[in-house]
């Protein structure tokens, strides 16, 4: 276990090190952010928090989704291609439990239930547009091309 957090802190203080080398902006930013002296128990286990929440293969693909209008059950099954009912229904009771959506039920005929995110789940929004640039920057030079 001490070399997985050995590793882990290697990682995060590489990372951080690198990315403050780069840019004034970033290395303020590092410094609001990681503790003096470095902790690396609290880092890491911020990162894994941080990745409970948002990890796994469909939750941002949901939030993308919602981010784009869907609210219905169905709108949000049809717009993730190879997520089943069963699993988008589970991680939408998850994604729920840890308030990054918010369900409303609507006592009609028949009952209408639409999903939104909340202002705690918008709070990332910075976080996901920084994953995209990364991941087309990242398709680009592995590819050799834009996408």
């Amino acid at each position: 276990m001490t070399k997985l957090w050995n590793n882990w802190y290697n990682f995060v203080t590489s990372i951080t090190e690198y990315t403050s080398m780069q840019n004034d902006e970033l290395r303020e930013k590092a410094k609001e952010i990681l503790s003096h002296p470095r902790d690396q128990r609290e880092e890491i286990q911020a990162l894994q928090d941080t990745i409970y929440v948002i990890g796994g293969k469909w939750k941002l693909p949901i939030i993308n989704s919602l981010c784009n209008g869907n609210k219905r059950f169905r709108d949000i099954e049809r717009s993730i291609p190879g997520i089943t009912t069963r699993m988008l229904s589970r991680e939408l009771k998850e994604m729920e439990a840890n308030q990054l959506l918010r369900r409303t039920v609507t006592p009609s005929s028949p009952v209408m239930v639409e999903y939104t995110v909340t202002d705690y789940c918008q709070s990332f929004g910075d976080i996901i547009l920084e994953m995209i640039k990364w991941g087309k920057e990242h398709r680009e030079k592995i590819m050799g091309h834009s996408p």
